[in-house]
């Protein structure tokens, strides 16, 4: 069986691909040039699946969505409490460029922002680290935040480092006020090499997705961070991610994000999963346009709205074999991680004429869980093969694959 979730995010980019408003990143003379149609989506579960369409295995540098990875890099060199000491938490309601420091304490309100992202790059390692440290260490951590080797496109590098008046000027008043000890050029200069390390969606997703799971890679099954720095970043994207229409995407989205001018936007879902999308056109705040319109397809038709009601977590999937029979079991309160699992192993399955689903200790299902287990049954019957559901509780009520059909009783 082909899985359906790729087949909705291509849906998903090709409804939004005929929208081409918006400039690309034109003060960055190496981003000027980027190919402007290109567009793609990823989405890791936080069980280590990943899905991916449109222009996938394109690179892009990752901009300012590093900067919440940084963050959780800081926060592991030195510990939250002394980042705090120089950072803040609070959105600055101002663009992303802004030198917005506190009133007494000089902080940056968060490091989302440049001055906060320049100034958790500073801190990072340790107070003798050497700039040359201080980006091996963000290579080195988002590497494994994606699950391969990273590298840095050192003629995007040269080309923003060309143009970093602005943030030279906002490293040497962070300087004066003490936030940061360092040389201001050689702060700024790896700052920028963070921020020119080239990426792909499914890179970003994954990276997302470690956040989601509370600082386990799902994919290679390396604890990265403790949960509670997960934890830390997330909110922080939650308030301050999206720059001053943070409260409007939080509000209407419902997905912590974090962008960057060269097209890319990086979601997360706590349990759930972690998003990557890329296309090059920015909207008037700096954000991807299709990304953003990509983002909120997918929190309008996944339900995946971070305050949306949820009835909980799936607990187990069970799968059983005999003979020419396959059945999957399903336990707890069935959402979008869940599914995703069972259509892998759907996908997966070529064992016997029957497949049986078993729900009779499933409480309850989401909308798009529902969905998704209905389709995958619609799939395996269309090649062929015997579906049967057990429902005694009628979770699944009134179960139509789409066409008017229903699966077997067993």
């Amino acid at each position: 069986m082909q899985n359906p979730i790729p087949d909705y995010l291509h849906e998903v980019l090709d409804a939004l691909r005929d929208d081409t408003s918006g400039e690309r990143a034109s003060y960055i003379p190496e981003l000027a040039d980027a190919d402007p149609d290109k567009f793609a989506l990823a989405v890791t579960t936080a069980m280590g699946s990943t899905y991916t369409a449109g222009d996938a295995q394109d690179e892009f540098t990752i901009q300012s969505i590093s900067k919440p990875f940084a963050y959780a890099a800081v926060i592991m060199d030195r510990g939250l409490s002394h980042v705090l000491e120089h950072i803040g938490v609070e959105p600055s309601g101002e663009a992303f460029n802004e030198l917005s420091l506190e009133d007494g304490t000089n902080r940056p309100k968060n490091p989302m922002i440049n001055a906060g992202a320049i100034a958790v790059h500073g801190l990072l390692v340790g107070e003798e680290a050497t700039g040359a440290q201080r980006v091996d260490r963000v290579l080195e951590l988002f590497s494994r935040l994606a699950g391969r080797q990273l590298s840095i496109d050192e003629e995007v590098f040269a080309s923003e480092l060309g143009t970093a008046d602005h943030n030279l000027s906002m490293a040497h008043m962070l300087r004066k006020h003490k936030i940061i000890a360092d040389d201001p050029h050689e702060v700024v200069s790896g700052y920028t090499r963070q921020c020119s390390i080239l990426v792909t969606v499914a890179d970003l997703s994954a990276m997302a997705a470690t956040l989601a799971n509370g600082g386990v890679q799902p994919c290679t099954g390396e604890r990265i961070m403790d949960s509670a720095i997960a934890q830390q970043v997330m909110s922080v994207m939650a308030v301050a991610g999206m720059y001053d229409g943070a409260g409007d995407w939080l509000t209407r989205v419902g997905i912590p994000a974090k962008s960057g001018v060269a097209g890319g936007l990086v979601g997360v879902l706590p349990d759930q999963v972690g998003i990557g999308a890329f296309s090059p056109r920015l909207d008037s705040h700096g954000n991807s346009q299709r990304s953003r319109l990509a983002f909120e397809r997918l929190s309008t038709d996944m339900g995946m709205h971070l305050f949306a009601p949820s009835p909980g977590r799936l607990d187990v999937i069970d799968v059983r074999r005999s003979g020419v029979r396959e059945t999957f079991h399903l336990q707890g309160n069935v959402q979008f991680t869940a599914a995703a699992e069972l259509l892998d192993l759907m996908a997966e399955s070529d064992y016997g004429e029957e497949v049986h689903i078993d729900i009779s200790r499933a409480f309850s299902f989401t909308d798009v869980a529902r969905r998704m287990t209905l389709e995958g049954l619609r799939r395996l019957r269309d090649e062929g093969r015997r579906v049967f559901l057990h429902d005694p509780l009628q979770s699944l009520a009134d179960p139509d694959l789409g066409d008017g059909t229903y699966p077997e009783t067993p």
